[in-house]
């Protein structure tokens, strides 16, 4: 299964959708970045193969970072909350 994670601008927490093959999920990230390469303030209606009754619709120049993580089992490999994080020094 692989995670897509997309933030909107002014909104703090990404939207998720999974899709089953890497494939699906390339094809996806590739359609998002051409939203926002055009800046079009189309509508983007997006799925979930996880959970099939989510559905959600963006404007694809409302899109400011895709994300693409590889989840097996239970929890996602390697994956971090976000799309970056800091360590603190003490």
């Amino acid at each position: 299964m692989f995670t897509i994670d997309i933030v909107l601008q002014e909104i703090p927490l990404p939207i998720s959708v999974q899709r089953r093959e890497a494939a699906a999920a390339e094809n996806l990230y590739q359609e998002l970045m051409t939203a926002m390469r055009s800046g079009s303030a189309d509508l983007i209606e997006l799925t979930c193969d996880k959970d099939e009754d989510k559905k959600v619709a963006i404007k694809g120049n409302l899109i400011c970072a895709i994300s693409i993580n590889k989840k097996s089992g239970g929890m996602a490999e390697g994956r971090i909350p976000g799309f970056f994080a800091t360590i603190a020094d003490k």
